[in-house]
């Protein structure tokens, strides 16, 4: 079964090109959204007028349109408001599927044999580029980990420089070309902010000054942070068309997922370019909350102040991006305490205090949103007392974002309710990272970590989002990962630390409402809402009501975009099923215990 348009006045089916300057009726749906006070409002149908908007909200017994121009049999199907993507890298997320991919590789031997494959698919490329490397996966339980090196790379791939993305998007592994290229020695220093991994040279037998740097430690071929940048600096940048194709590519997985808008992090003048040109051509397919990366695109892209919303609310560069530590995957999430399983290090500061505020003062001055990378304890502090400082000076409405926020000192979890702090956060992470995580951190450090719920209790507005492509873009997958704080083996039973769990309700809002509202958006999206821009997904089950694993199985049934469908899945369209029911669930609202 499929949905279809149909012309009222005639018998004509329509195809999937939308209707332009025509009414639409969409009926008989089993519809949900957040509403102004932050409660569950159902419906069954809806209006959307010629502008795109939606001109009314039908609720069950109110009575249709008798003549509209356009109509859509819903079959039941769920309607939610266009899903919202609260933290995106959409052109690695683009690459990414358009390159090597080692997401899921579960060995280093695995991991080889994958690259030396590819190589030998493409005997035509001078560079192998790729991502999504973890040596977190590849060691079996209980064993300790390691970073690879050059040399397990020079192993697979040896007469071709090769440069490969952590999955975190926080570290580079290239081979013993690529540190050639790159001119990186022994006698390199690591950069402010970042870190040579490096491996220990063996003395020589008898000690001589004059070849001291022979004894220095040499670089491992693995490159954290600021330090990336001394391998990127040699790579080839994508050419505009593959920008472009990276771009088309991005969207349309986006879409598949349900998603409608994204905050786009770290957007350089290549990125917008890319934007820009996409816009002009009426391929602008999702909505796209754009955050620069650093303060020079930030004036390059908009000059004094945030740009209007262009191409009908298409597209906006509003905020301004900044990082105060790296990842805790490659120990650069900045701790307040060392490392459980590396006590020598408590990560990497990627600013001075000085830096940090003076980079949030001029994004602030010009009105530019400011959202800060924070993933220690430490750098989530240091972000927290800066917010304090500047609001004295920049007041109203700033909405300061907090990207992902995933280890908390108890000291300043209270913080988070003050000046209107955002904090932009990833469900799926803490599936993710959990073993990880309990290695970095140790038992005391876990009860704070990912802490959707105490962070929501201060106040703070929640806006959840996947870092894609360090995860899939999948709102349903994180919305489980919220309610159960499980993982899709749904293991562990109880969840982990299951106090941080949030109800259906909760996580609903922050992929729509709470999204929306991070990103200056509420007007226009992230509710069915008489004047919103028609933004809505059809699927095949009602998240609020369904288990974590029904959830995660959700089907994407069409994504419409401003009152025009962008997607239709016609594998997934069925009629409307009724998936296991989530016992958690009934009688509580989805609050977990």
């Amino acid at each position: 079964m499929k949905v279809v348009f149909a012309r009222v006045a005639s018998a004509a089916v329509l195809a999937l090109a939308a209707p332009a300057q025509a009414d639409t009726l969409v009926d008989h749906v089993a519809g949900e959204t957040i509403d102004a006070t932050g409660g569950v409002e159902h419906f069954t149908g809806l209006v959307i007028g010629s502008d795109g908007r939606i001109a009314q909200v039908l609720h069950e017994g109110e009575k249709r349109p008798t003549r509209p121009d356009y109509a859509v049999e819903g079959h039941g199907a769920v309607m939610l408001p266009g899903l919202i993507d609260a933290h995106v890298h959409i052109f690695e997320l683009g690459f990414q599927a358009l390159t090597l991919d080692l997401g899921g590789a579960h060995s280093l031997a695995d991991v080889q044999t994958r690259i030396a494959a590819y190589a030998a698919a493409h005997p035509d490329r001078p560079w192998i580029i790729g991502s999504g490397w973890n040596q977190e996966d590849w060691a079996a339980p209980g064993t300790p980990t390691r970073f690879p090196t050059a040399a397990d790379l020079d192993a697979a791939v040896a007469d071709r420089p090769v440069v490969l993305t952590r999955v975190d998007g926080h570290a580079v592994w290239t081979n013993s070309r690529g540190l050639a290229l790159a001119g990186v020695t022994a006698a390199t220093p690591d950069p402010a902010g970042g870190r040579i991994m490096r491996i220990a040279a063996p003395s020589p037998p008898r000690p001589n000054p004059r070849s001291a740097h022979t004894r220095l430690a040499k670089p491992s071929g693995v490159f954290v942070d600021t330090a990336m940048a001394l391998i990127e600096k040699v790579v080839p940048p994508p050419r505009p068309e593959d920008r472009d194709l990276a771009l088309a590519t991005a969207q349309t997985i986006l879409l598949s997922h349900g998603v409608s808008a994204i905050a786009n992090m770290s957007t350089t003048i290549e990125d917008w370019q890319a934007f820009r040109r996409a816009g002009d051509a009426g391929s602008l397919r999702v909505r796209i909350m754009a955050y620069a990366l650093g303060v020079d695109n930030m004036a390059l892209i908009a000059g004094s102040g945030p740009t209007p919303w262009l191409y009908d609310d298409r597209l906006r560069m509003g905020g301004l991006k900044l990082f105060a530590d790296g990842a805790l995957g490659s120990r650069g999430a900045w701790l307040k305490a060392p490392y459980s399983d590396e006590p020598a290090t408590h990560g990497t500061p990627r600013l001075s205090g000085t830096q940090l505020r003076n980079l949030m003062s001029r994004g602030a001055i010009d009105h530019f949103q400011v959202a800060v990378h924070a993933i220690g304890d430490a750098a989530n502090a240091d972000v927290l007392s800066a917010i304090d400082e500047l609001s004295a000076t920049y007041t109203g409405d700033r909405r300061w974002r907090i990207e992902h926020a995933q280890i908390i000192d108890p000291a300043d979890m209270a913080r988070f309710g003050a000046h209107g702090i955002v904090a932009s956060m990833q469900p799926v992470h803490a599936a993710s990272d959990r073993a990880m995580a309990e290695a970095r951190l140790g038992p005391e450090r876990l009860a704070w970590a990912y802490a959707w719920k105490s962070i929501a209790a201060t106040g703070a507005t929640l806006a959840f989002g996947s870092d894609a492509p360090t995860e899939a873009p999948d709102p349903f997958a994180g919305m489980a990962a919220a309610i159960s704080r499980q993982g899709p083996d749904g293991k562990p039973d109880a969840g982990w630390q299951p106090q941080e769990r949030i109800c259906a309700a909760a996580a609903l809002a922050a992929y729509t409402t709470g999204a929306a509202y991070a990103g200056f958006a509420e007007g226009r999206i992230g509710r069915i809402a008489l004047g919103m821009r028609a933004d809505f997904v059809l699927v095949d089950r009602d998240p609020l009501t369904v288990s974590p694993a029904a959830l995660r199985q959700t089907k994407v049934l069409q994504v419409w975009v401003g009152g025009r469908p962008m997607l239709e899945n016609d594998a997934a369209w069925k009629p409307a099923s009724k998936p296991e029911a989530n016992p958690d669930l009934r009688g509580t609202g989805g609050e977990g215990r």
